[in-house]
């Protein structure tokens, strides 16, 4: 590629090309936000108000609490947290210790759950009373030797029980919590701290500050190493992209959730960065979601496709005034053109659609805010990012308008797979990062993708790895052959469909099978869809075609429409 970026031509005068970004603790943008405005609202949480130097504080004394359990720099500690006030005072007290976040899906099932913490190492969790007890009966066959366990009710401004289903399952929990030497209360251990300026100088383009897991077409779980300055980066280029919104002005609606990278960084990371408010949200619920813009008149949503597609579709979306809006970045799957040009039209404010990847903290291309962008594409990269395109087998950059892999190469770039070489190696080859999706660039340098990684199914917005599923799938008895594939579906994207081979003279259901799953995995993992076949389409080496098997969907589909 010509060292001239064909992007940067599009890029306002708002827009550097290049950013500045400080090597420090990433938890210093919590404390620059809070000297400068300690009592500006950091958190809006079911009534309750957050400072930005409540905030500081308590996340002075978390640091503390887990450095008098023992937690030391470079230490792991998980959070296992949906959007409450404790995941942002845990997310930074631990970053101020030093300490290495691992973020935990709360909707995990323990075999799930006990992967991650045992590849990770973690010593300590922090959780809700609602889900301790899955974390206590994975904890003997991991590193975990501290969970401190909150309660929703520990910021609430009174109580507000019926408030519980929000961030629940349907099928119900156990808020009974047996404390202990190894099981301590979120609300007692702060109490008890110190809330005494603590914050770890830091290496930040060395020292790790985030492992997020994530996978490959594999299935096989990956803890990604970001530092802080990749996170610190990332976030700058955000903000830098949306130099429109006003830092102290702005009210972040966070339904997507920040144990996700995407949430972490456009919401969390971002609206501290520029001294905002979060307004925080355990749970995404369509008429929720609407009723608090409304009421708060929210100025920024970030979110996945269905998130807007829920809305639009809503039958009571015009008893709401949604006309707060200013910008909504979309991310995590592809963004219809109908749905954005919808949403638009209702909200008054900017939708628009970005791309990134775990890897890279997770953002490098988007759209321009306010400015030319093509609809259907990821739009041009971001600053200090390059992009191009090359065979997916030898490298070799490919002309305009060729489809190949689309690589890239940035400060948000991670430095590698936690404990894991060869996949680091196969991923990261001179700074650039393979990132397995195949797309194109046209001639005026915005980026399209036209597939993703070969097996990954994108479920409303979550990555779902084939191999994990179809692992569940063969350790029931009945089956012989088992794959997943990912079928286009109007309001997820894609729904996991799992075609099965019987064992001769076995029998299960579909019922019996979803009862089977789902003891074993996340709930957007579980086949949506079930297809019993004799026998699965093959190469001739014996491997299964899914590319077939989707051939064989849309055909069928076409039929019925």
């Amino acid at each position: 590629m010509s060292t001239e970026m064909p992007w940067y031509k599009w890029y306002p005068p708002e827009i550097s090309p290049h950013c500045d970004y400080p090597e420090h603790n990433l938890a210093q943008f919590l404390i620059n936000s809070a000297e400068k405005r300690p009592n500006y609202i950091a958190m809006y949480f079911m009534g309750k108000q957050i400072s930005y130097g409540e905030l500081l504080e308590q996340s002075y004394k978390l640091a503390h609490a887990l450095q008098g359990l023992g937690v030391h720099k470079g230490d792991r500690v998980a959070l296992m947290l949906p959007n409450t006030p404790h995941a942002v005072v845990a997310y930074y007290g631990a970053l101020m210790l030093g300490a290495i976040v691992v973020q935990t899906n709360p909707l995990y099932t323990e075999r799930e759950l006990q992967l991650q913490l045992v590849d990770s190492g973690a010593t300590v969790i922090i959780t809700l009373d609602f889900l301790h007890k899955k974390v206590l009966a994975v904890q003997p066959h991991t590193s975990i030797k501290q969970i401190i366990v909150g309660s929703i009710k520990d910021y609430l401004p009174f109580p507000k029980n019926l408030l519980y289903p929000m961030v629940a399952s349907k099928d119900g929990f156990d808020l009974a919590v047996n404390y202990s030497s190894e099981v301590i209360g979120y609300k007692k251990i702060l109490a008890s701290s110190s809330k005494q300026m603590i914050c770890v100088e830091v290496d930040a383009k060395k020292d790790l500050a985030l492992l997020q897991y994530t996978g490959g077409t594999t299935g096989i779980s990956k803890g990604v190493m970001l530092t802080h300055y990749n996170l610190i980066a990332n976030t700058i280029q955000n903000a830098n992209w949306c130099y429109n919104i006003t830092p102290g002005n702005e009210r972040y609606l966070a339904a997507l959730p920040f144990f996700h990278v995407f949430g972490m960084t456009v919401l969390m990371n971002l609206a501290i960065l520029q001294g905002d408010s979060l307004i925080l949200l355990p749970k995404f619920e369509a008429q929720m979601v609407m009723k608090t813009i409304s009421k708060m008149k929210a100025t920024v949503f970030p979110g996945a496709p269905t998130m807007y597609i829920a809305l639009i579709h809503h039958p009571r979306i015009q008893e709401y005034d949604l006309s707060s809006i200013k910008v909504c970045v979309s991310g995590a799957a592809p963004l219809p053109r109908e749905v954005q040009e919808v949403f638009e039209s209702l909200t008054g404010g900017k939708l628009i659609e970005g791309y990134g990847l775990t890897e890279a903290s997770p953002v490098t291309h988007a759209n321009l805010v306010w400015g030319y962008r093509k609809i259907g594409t990821i739009g041009i990269p971001y600053p200090d990012t390059e992009a191009k395109i090359v065979h997916p087998e030898t490298g070799v950059e490919l002309p305009i308008g060729e489809i190949g892999e689309l690589i890239v190469r940035g400060p948000q770039v991670m430095v590698g797979y936690w404990n894991r070489p060869q996949d680091t190696a196969a991923t990261l080859r001179d700074g650039w990062l393979y990132t397995g999706d195949l797309g194109t660039m046209d001639n005026e340098g915005f980026f399209a993708i036209v597939d993703r990684k070969k097996d990954l199914i994108i479920a409303s917005g979550f990555n779902v790895y084939p191999r994990e599923i179809e692992e569940v799938l063969y350790e029931h008895s009945a089956i012989q052959e088992a794959v997943a594939v990912g079928v286009p579906d109007d309001y997820r994207g894609e729904t996991v469909k799992a075609y099965i081979v019987l064992k001769a003279g076995s029998t299960v259901s579909q019922e019996e099978l979803n009862v089977w799953c789902r003891e074993r995995l996340a709930a957007y993992k579980v086949p949506r869809l079930y297809e019993f076949r004799n026998t699965l389409p093959k190469s001739l080496v014996g491997k299964v075609l899914r590319r077939k098997l989707l051939e064989e969907e849309m055909e069928r589909n076409k039929e019925i429409s």
